[in-house]
């Protein structure tokens, strides 16, 4: 044979060689992707349970778990009834709510968040966004020029409000949450519209544990010893039932003196003295506007109040404005800090 013939051989053994070692690795390639990468829309597969070990890769990498992504189109509804079909996040968003502005920024939204209202003062980031107006009457002008994909409202701002900004094709979703499990739930609603499970998830199991804490700690009280308490949120103003403040005081094992009350009543002095409340909780970083005190001073200073056991006991206690008046995701450090006033020798 001759050389020529020999090294023509050698170069289609090597060309052959070459296109088999492609081949096998397109096939182990595709065999090893068989998920879909994350941030697709679709549930990542986790990786298996195992010794507790993090899994070793090649030159000493570490397999990191994968996160579960929003599958996208998403139908969902708001407290309005209104149906949103969601294509991807919203990626430019406005709140006007403080409790749902809180909520953005726990689940990592903050760069997103283009304005928020004249109240949103939390986190501190929140203080420098654009303002848009008030909770209950937003200034339409702001929002029209903010060009946002989605516009975030709560409990203050009431359905015919909504209607006139929607009416000005502003995408307004609004949430109105009446219990501890509501927050809970548009926590984890927030997270599937924003792609952001994982982050909401994990706050609404911290919100859970502070939950079952104070559950825990009260739990064994029999119904003489829990204790009669007034919720005054605002000067003259309390709460009763079919409200998430009246369900803090409940899940801390305390009796409403205004519970059989539906909503947010105007308090009546005489039947609160005849109610006798063995503790009065009070927001302590609040400042009346007309009389400049505090609202522990004002309620010591009541006519015939002097009467009350928790004022003859001195058991009229602070809690944090905040955390008990916004459904947000401060909401159960609310609900242990009025346990603690309740009950502090069993919630530590």
């Amino acid at each position: 044979m001759k050389l020529e013939n020999i090294r023509k051989m050698q170069r289609h053994s090597s060309k052959l060689t070459v296109l088999i070692s492609i081949i096998v690795l397109l096939i182990v390639a595709g065999c090893g992707n068989s998920t879909v990468s994350p941030g697709k829309g679709e549930l990542v597969e986790p990786p298996k349970a195992g010794t507790g070990q993090d899994s070793k890769l090649p030159n000493g990498q570490t397999a990191v778990p994968t996160a579960k992504a929003t599958v996208y189109p998403l139908k969902v509804k708001d407290a309005t009834g209104k149906e949103f079909i969601f294509d991807k996040a919203p990626a430019r968003l406005v709140s006007i709510s403080p409790s749902e502005t809180e909520t953005l920024f726990a689940l990592g939204l903050g760069e997103q968040v283009y304005g928020v209202s004249d109240y949103c003062d939390y986190p501190a980031e929140a203080l420098k966004k654009p303002k848009m107006g008030s909770i209950v009457k937003p200034n339409e002008e702001a929002l029209l020029a903010s060009n946002a994909d989605l516009i975030v409202t709560g409990v203050s701002m009431k359905i015919p409000a909504v209607e006139q900004l929607r009416s000005l094709k502003l995408n307004v979703f609004k949430v109105e949450p009446k219990t501890v499990e509501d927050v809970l739930n548009n926590t984890l609603l927030f997270g599937q519209i924003f792609n952001k499970q994982e982050q909401a998830e994990k706050l609404v199991a911290e919100m859970k544990a502070d939950r079952q804490k104070v559950t825990d700690a009260v739990k064994n009280l029999q119904p003489e010893q829990k204790k009669r308490v007034l919720l005054e949120f605002s000067p003259g103003w309390t709460v009763g039932k079919g409200e998430f403040m009246d369900e803090l005081i409940t899940l801390s094992g305390g009796i409403n003196i205004y519970g059989e009350m539906p909503g947010y009543s105007q308090l009546n002095e005489e039947k609160v003295i005849a109610a006798n409340p063995q503790i009065i909780l009070y927001p302590s970083n609040l400042i009346d506007d007309k009389s400049k005190k505090t609202l522990d001073q004002i309620i010591k200073e009541r006519s015939g109040w002097e009467k009350i056991d928790a004022v003859k006991n001195n058991r009229i206690v602070g809690v944090d404005k905040d955390w008990i008046s916004r459904p947000g995701p401060r909401i159960t450090q609310g609900l242990v800090d009025i346990a603690k006033g309740i009950y502090p020798e069993l919630v530590k």
